[in-house]
């Protein structure tokens, strides 16, 4: 594990790099000092509306200060802090997140479409990789104080191969970067994604079509 002192070290320098990337954000630029997001407003925009008031609370946020649980059927768990946490995150084009992993836990195959993605290693041990609009598999084993980095769009994944807990930060180029997970968006989409699709798709029968969609129903 890690010591505490080294950890934050680590923590500042994401932020650092989260704050860089504001200059090339895939977000709107802001056009006031702050615009802290009113997440009860029903005016539908690009972003949020402006709360007319706000205080120190709305830009802070402890959630990534601890590990989380990962004793689910893939071994990891991300917590987020995006703009629906961090409200005082509207019109920055920045957040983050925590990645914690078990032995042989897995974020599975995913994309962010609104958003690039630097991972910093807190500790452990994690292969990571994406994958091109080529099919190009990029892939490297990262280490504690180690970055990898995933460009906007792209299908991309991180596992610990490893015997002992891993954990990361992620930083984003954008507010509210968006997450799909492959898996889930083909077999559990509402209303369903037809067994016929899917079937030829990935050239297996309607049986293990509906096999797999029992799992992640």
């Amino acid at each position: 594990m890690v010591a505490p002192g080294k950890l934050y070290v680590g923590v500042v320098m994401v932020l650092v790099i989260a704050t860089i990337s504001n200059f090339v954000s895939a977000d709107p630029d802001m056009l006031q000092d702050v615009c802290v997001a009113d997440l009860n407003n029903a005016v539908k925009m690009n972003g949020f509306a402006c709360k007319a008031s706000f205080n120190a609370s709305d830009f802070s946020f402890a959630g990534l200060a601890i590990p989380q649980p990962t004793n689910n059927t893939l071994g990891s768990i991300v917590t987020f802090a995006h703009v629906l946490y961090i409200p005082g995150l509207n019109t920055l084009g920045v957040s983050m997140a925590r990645l914690d992993f078990a032995p042989g836990g897995l974020n599975q195959p995913h994309t962010h479409p609104r958003a690039s993605e630097m991972l910093f290693v807190l500790y452990g041990e994690l292969d990571a990789g994406f994958i091109t609009t080529t099919n190009v598999l990029v892939s490297k084993t990262i280490k504690q104080g180690e970055i990898f980095t995933f460009p906007r769009g792209l299908v991309h994944f991180q596992i610990n191969n490893g015997k002992e807990p891993a954990a990361a930060i992620a930083a984003f180029n954008s507010q509210y970067p968006g997450r799909e997970d492959i898996a889930t968006s083909l077999f559990a989409a509402t209303p369903p994604v037809p067994d016929s699709v899917l079937s030829k798709a990935f050239q297996i029968s309607y049986q293990e079509v509906d096999a797999i969609k029992s799992k992640l129903a």
